[in-house]
């Protein structure tokens, strides 16, 4: 069943005026919205509808220039607003009301998650509604515990869908595609072949006035706890019978379970924390993370982190798993590179400048690459050469993706409620250590390349 009205608590905010609005724009211009479509949007702001359309069409202009004019209007028109609190059920109720069903979307911090739920639960919502939770879901296991224990009374878990706009990118899903769509790759899709799966995705972009919410998080649970370990989990996961969500979800839960789990002595070894200094972004000075507007310095907020993983499998036995992200670093990347071992044996007589086979999957920007050796100029010598290709634009952004699932109720590309405590059960022992203080918070210029190696000055340059 489609539904056609939806409800967006947290309807002011960047989440809503950067993404949401813009992915409605491109649904209607794609024509998947007809006029029968409404969007409620809830705030604290004291405002009434017209206000909030004038501040929709602002932002749709902003970050959606490039679509017709004409749902830009159809969006706008399409909006209402109305203020109230996320804890107060009867304010809750009156945003939800109506004999339809309703998708209601918390684009709120994860700390009012349990309430907003609870006000949900005590407002009821009309039978066939759907509730959309954006990541990350909780701030701890115990808070994933809870929320899964409240959301059960709310609404079946078919109808819950803590999205992740990274699973609706293309070349996210395009992951699977190439992996289990190409005879040439499946068979070698393992441990014995790879050594290392790098999951990266560094920006050149500071804080961006998002320090009301980013230093409460840091990168670890912003984007690791969630972005990177979905990726993980599609590169990882066995091949699974179909795409339907069941078959889906089942193949990355075993993933995050497979997960080994890492001792306060393995975190020391195999994670690094840092924050940037001031420095040069560009053409612009950057301030140290601590000198940001809005930023608490005691939090020990990181803005940059990096995970190595193993996974317990018949699969993956031996090979090495990095997730890394920072922000304010010199150069943006986004990519999954897959590592393969180098070849047994070598008759060219010289093997000291062969480098082993690279398979890069970009992104952002949307590109596929493989590093290959071939013969050189020379007789009996090697060389390394790239072939690329650029991916086709998508046909929707990925909120747009996003928002077309949940609206028409496919729920396979959100997290189940057992996959969401998983990913939590992985990152608590770093987090745990974190707090311990047993991980040194490094720093690193605004504008480098991160911070330095432990046992040497060079930069990390294997990983990039």
């Amino acid at each position: 069943m489609t539904i056609r009205r939806l409800a967006v608590f947290g309807g002011t905010g960047d989440l809503t005026g950067r993404y949401l609005l813009p992915a409605l724009a491109a649904l209607h211009a794609a024509g998947h919205l007809d006029d029968r479509f409404t969007m409620t949007a809830a705030g604290r702001e004291d405002q009434d509808g017209a206000a909030y359309r004038e501040w929709a069409a602002a932002q749709m202009g902003r970050h959606a220039a490039h679509l017709p004019d004409r749902s830009l209007r159809a969006v706008t028109a399409a909006c209402d607003y109305r203020r109230a609190d996320v804890t107060d059920p009867a304010e809750v109720a009156a945003v939800v009301a109506g004999d339809d069903p309703v998708a209601v979307y918390l684009a709120l911090p994860p700390f009012l998650f349990a309430a907003t739920v609870t006000a949900l639960h005590d407002a009821g919502l009309p039978e066939g509604s759907r509730i959309v939770m954006e990541k990350p879901f909780g701030e701890s296991l115990a808070d994933a515990e809870e929320l899964n224990r409240l959301l059960a009374d709310v609404l079946p878990e078919q109808a819950v869908f803590r999205v992740d706009h990274f699973l609706a990118m293309t070349t996210v899903q395009n992951l699977l595609g190439s992996r289990l769509a190409n005879r040439v790759l499946e068979p070698i899709w393992n441990g014995t072949h790879i050594a290392e799966v790098d999951i990266v995705w560094d920006e050149t972009l500071a804080l961006e006035g998002r320090a009301g919410y980013y230093d409460h998080v840091g990168a670890l649970k912003d984007m690791i706890q969630n972005h990177l370990l979905q990726i993980l989990c599609l590169v990882a996961m066995e091949p699974p019978l179909t795409l339907g969500e069941r078959d889906l979800r089942d193949r990355k839960v075993d993933v995050l379970r497979s997960v080994r789990r890492l001792t306060d002595a393995d975190v020391v070894h195999r994670t690094r924390r840092a924050r940037y200094a001031a420095g040069r972004g560009g053409d612009h000075d950057v301030p140290a993370y601590t000198d940001e507007e809005g930023v608490d310095p005691s939090r020990r907020t990181e803005t940059f982190a990096e995970v190595e993983l193993e996974l317990d499998s018949w699969r993956w036995a031996g090979t090495r798993f990095r997730l890394r992200t920072g922000k304010a670093l010199g150069r943006d990347l986004m990519e999954v590179a897959v590592r393969f071992r180098p070849v047994p044996h070598l008759p060219f007589g010289q093997d000291e400048d062969v480098r082993p086979n690279v398979l890069r999957f970009g992104l952002d920007p949307e590109s596929l690459s493989l590093d290959m050796n071939v013969v050189g100029s020379q007789v009996g010598s090697l060389t390394q050469v790239a072939l690329s290709a650029r991916m086709d634009p998508p046909d929707l952004p990925a909120y747009g993706s996003l928002l077309l699932d949940v609206l028409r109720g496919d729920p396979a590309l959100s997290l189940r409620g057992d996959e969401a405590e998983e990913a939590w059960r992985v990152v608590e022992p770093v987090l745990s250590a974190w707090e311990r203080g047993l991980v040194p918070l490094e720093e690193y210029p605004a504008g480098s390349d991160g911070p330095l190696r432990r046992d040497t000055p060079e930069r990390r340059d294997d990983l990039l």
